[in-house]
């Protein structure tokens, strides 16, 4: 039923937000990668076997309820696996490659803590695996959101397109979207006069993004003035461009840290009647006398939400935005018109880049835990230049750098001229070129 599976969704998403990066950040980066991985495997397989069992299977119905009730128990009960078997360091900090060929084995008891101990082969043929996957796998996820964001850029102008000339009401769709363009580019405007402000940006930087807001204000004013683009289409690319340099130069957080205000000196008199105050004492003592299991699992709540970053929360929402869009965008593009926008992507499909697009949709939850760790190691090795990332450079992590997020604001607006220069003006396009208009 649908609302099972969209009580599963929600169950998936919040439990990936929340316990991945509590991982990390209780456990350490080990933790976190082992937990990333075994989640991921745990919905690869779970994909693969819905897709060896016939779609009418009572095997297939039992296994899908199955999995969407019990993932209460599993995401937790991996998470307690992922604590207790890496959360501590080992005494020997020297992996199994060095303890074997330095003639040191003598440290390991048996062949079993060579294998299966801290840093031993299976560790590093699982995590550390996993880890160098992740790590070169960033580029192409960074590149893939440029790539899926033009899509989206691309469809939306032919949609706005279709509606202001093909549609019955063209002058009030007209003004709309006008005032639309013009309201996502002022809000651009704003954020970029954010950046502006942030101390840490240097010379170079600050070179950096007059080049690549003058691109970009050029290629909207050439697509508006060549009329292959629209106010529309060039406002999202100025949004998506400010919205690149904003990530690279902040983490959401604020540029100089909040001193805590002074203690206050205590009140004379109580700032409420004596009535509030007695029944805010009374329920005071009324919650400290509820179990202590209560109060655990209210702080562990507290705290699996402080270690959720806003910034990667954003840059997942978008990520998966885009790339959700473009599985539907890309077929209605190739060949079936606006009304792939409504279909899921088939393995069925005769045509090659649709069954890849299929193929991709079984294994989302792998792909989305994927996507979600890769941008957590980002941002903890962007974040560790500074006083608090020393624990991440400690623990063998990578100081990261920004070098591929301007490789894509460079490579998108390439993409985007490319187009420009080899397209027509065309006034039905790709998305609308199969809708009827009255």
């Amino acid at each position: 039923m649908w609302i099972t599976r969209i009580l599963s969704s929600v169950i998936f998403l919040t439990s990936t937000i929340v316990t991945i990066p509590l991982a990390f950040d209780v456990g350490g980066r080990a933790c976190g990668l082992a937990f990333s991985l075994s989640l991921a495997s745990f919905y690869f397989f779970y994909s693969i076997l819905r897709l060896a069992t016939p779609s009418r299977s009572r095997f297939r119905w039992l296994l899908v309820n199955v999995v969407a009730t019990t993932q209460w128990i599993i995401l937790p009960s991996l998470l307690i696996w992922s604590l207790n078997r890496f959360s501590v360091d080992p005494t020997d900090t020297r992996g199994w490659v060095e303890r074997t060929f330095s003639g040191k084995r003598a440290t390991d008891t048996s062949l079993s803590q060579w294998i299966l101990g801290p840093d031993g082969l299976a560790e590093t043929a699982t995590v550390g695996v996993w880890d160098k996957i992740l790590t070169w796998s960033t580029p192409v996820f960074q590149l893939s959101e440029g790539f899926c964001s033009l899509l989206v850029i691309q469809a939306a102008g032919q949609v706005t397109r279709w509606l202001v000339n093909k549609s019955g009401k063209s002058d009030s769709w007209m003004i709309g979207l006008l005032v639309m363009s013009a309201s996502i580019i002022s809000s651009s405007v704003y954020f970029l006069w954010r950046v502006t402000q942030f101390p840490e940006i240097s010379n170079v930087d600050a070179t950096l993004i007059g080049m690549a807001i003058t691109c970009a204000v050029f290629l909207c004013a050439w697509g508006i003035g060549s009329g292959k683009g629209n106010p529309v289409e060039s406002s999202l690319l100025f949004a998506y461009i400010v919205l690149c340099i904003y990530q690279i130069f902040t983490d959401y957080q604020p540029s100089n840290p909040i001193e805590p205000p002074p203690p206050s000196e205590a009140a004379e008199f109580p700032p409420f009647p004596p009535i509030i105050m007695a029944s805010y004492t009374t329920l005071l003592q009324a919650l400290s006398t509820l179990p202590s299991a209560m109060h655990a699992t209210f702080n562990f709540i507290v705290a699996a939400l402080s270690t959720i970053t806003p910034s990667v929360i954003i840059s997942l929402a978008y990520r998966l935005f885009v790339l959700y869009a473009s599985t539907r965008i890309i077929p209605a593009v190739r060949e079936s018109g606006a009304r792939a926008l409504s279909q899921e992507p088939s393995l069925e499909d005769s045509d090659g880049a649709n069954q890849i697009l299929g193929i991709l949709s079984w294994f989302s939850p792998s792909i989305l835990i994927a996507v979600y760790t890769s941008l957590l190691i980002q941002h903890f090795a962007t974040t560790s230049n500074g006083e608090n990332g020393d624990w991440w450079v400690s623990q063998g992590g990578d100081v990261g750098n920004n070098l591929w997020r301007w490789i894509n604001v460079a490579g998108t607006m390439a993409l985007y001229a490319l187009e420009l220069q080899l397209s027509k003006e065309d006034l039905d396009g790709g998305v609308t070129g199969h809708w009827k208009s009255d």
